[in-house]
């Protein structure tokens, strides 16, 4: 059973412990912490008294270690070890910056634009977290989160616009061949269509019917499918807007359709600045409130 932290000894008095084994010298462990000899010593006698048994032999010409000493010795500067590679990692790596975004967005807008924002930004690694789960900022560790929402929006919170939901149809020109161009309702319908978790086709369509089709969990796999010729897809312009410019994906009717909530940047409001976290902020609404190039 491991021992309650209240327990554990000053951090300061197991330094002193901890360097006086290594050299078996008060006055050797003094020079190296940069205190006095007196103080060294000092924190090693409150170190015993505090666990209620001697760590050293004071001798004429140094210290030596009774075995409990020892075996202690060893475990404390393990300790000390470990909490200096830690200190160390942090120190080198570079300033990380968590974002948490739907999995639509991250494959459509952000990962196709990571070569770019690293090239902004080399400073900065961004750590994303792809869910359609509402991330807490605290809890989940999130510095920056894109949400599909509407506002008002509590007071620790900023928020931006970057967009909003416009739904189109569309279809691989593989599925489309040679059909005239836009589709009329009838000829819509009478293709394959492709379903994710909100089906807006049903308000696309001005139906309370429910019309038939692949229903996949996310609108990426939804997309994938329809780029695969399976059918046509209903998703946000900003996330197909890519494969329209290059031809994978047409926009099989003219009709568009807004539809709330929008989608927005978050961050929890801090009175700080905080360099990277408001780098990769003002990146994103540069980069990403079109969802264009």
């Amino acid at each position: 059973m491991k021992a309650s932290r209240r327990k554990l000894p000053p951090l300061n008095a197991l330094r002193a412990f901890e360097v006086s084994g290594r050299r078996l010298s008060f006055r050797a462990a003094a020079e190296e912490l940069g205190v006095t000899q007196g103080a060294v010593a000092q924190q090693v006698r409150a170190l015993e008294e505090h666990l209620g048994q001697a760590l050293f032999q004071r001798l004429s010409r140094g210290l030596a270690l009774t075995p409990s000493g020892a075996a202690y010795l060893t475990d404390v500067t393990r300790a000390f070890d470990t909490l200096g590679d830690a200190t160390g990692r942090l120190l080198e790596r570079p300033d990380t910056v968590t974002i948490s975004v739907t999995p639509t967005f991250a494959a459509k807008l952000l990962i196709p634009r990571l070569a770019e924002l690293n090239a902004a930004l080399p400073d900065v690694e961004l750590r994303t977290v792809a869910t359609e789960a509402l991330s807490d900022f605290e809890r989940d560790q999130v510095d920056i989160a894109v949400r599909l929402t509407r506002p008002p929006f509590p007071s620790g919170l900023d928020a931006e616009l970057l967009f909003h939901q416009e739904l189109v149809a569309v279809a691989s020109p593989h599925l489309i061949k040679a059909l005239p161009l836009p589709l009329s309702s009838e000829a819509l319908r009478a293709l394959p269509l492709l379903h994710d978790a909100q089906d807006h086709w049903p308000v696309f369509l001005s139906t309370d019917r429910t019309l038939p089709g692949a229903a996949f969990n996310q609108t990426t796999l939804a997309l994938d499918a329809a780029l695969a010729g399976q059918g046509v897809a209903l998703a946000c312009r900003a996330f197909v807007a890519g494969d329209l410019e290059a031809g994978r994906l047409v926009q099989v009717t003219d009709k568009t359709v807004i539809k709330e909530p929008s989608y927005f940047l978050a961050r929890k409001r801090s009175s700080l600045p905080l360099a990277p976290r408001d780098a990769v902020w003002d990146w994103c609404l540069a980069r990403l409130s079109l969802g264009i190039d």
